[in-house]
């Protein structure tokens, strides 16, 4: 049986030390860019959740009497929800398809990461629960 000296012992722990340190170190710099990531990914990502529930709201609105035509609903999707601005590349297209009211909106907004540039894309089709009145 082969035993370690107590000097062994301790000479082998301080070869060791700042190990943990520099562990630490990673983990907080992780930490850290996940946390900033998601500070400039979450609002563009919660306008756009918010927008979709929007839309949904305007082409419902203008399916019920007294109905509404289809540049009213683009003319209402342009001026957005107010929180924040549309990007400037945004498209709009509304038309009534079978009764029905459909609009759709595409905009890419870019959201700057640690290192990288992300590329946002907003695609969503709303259409009317109800047929349109005349």
């Amino acid at each position: 049986m082969k035993r370690t000296s107590r000097r062994r012992w301790r000479q082998g722990i301080s070869d060791e030390r700042g190990g943990a340190r520099f562990n630490f170190i990673i983990i907080v710099l992780l930490i850290a860019v996940g946390g900033y990531s998601l500070y400039q990914y979450a609002p563009i990502a919660y306008q756009a959740y918010r927008y979709k529930d929007y839309m949904q709201e305007i082409v419902n609105k203008a399916a019920f009497p007294p109905g509404q035509s289809a540049s009213w609903v683009e003319t209402q999707l342009r001026a957005g929800t107010g929180d924040s601005p549309l990007p400037p590349n945004t498209i709009v297209q509304a038309q009534n398809v079978n009764g029905h009211i459909e609009a759709r909106v595409q905009w890419t907004r870019p959201v700057t990461l640690p290192g990288y540039v992300y590329q946002y894309r907003f695609d969503h089709t709303a259409r009317s629960s109800g047929f349109i009145n005349p």
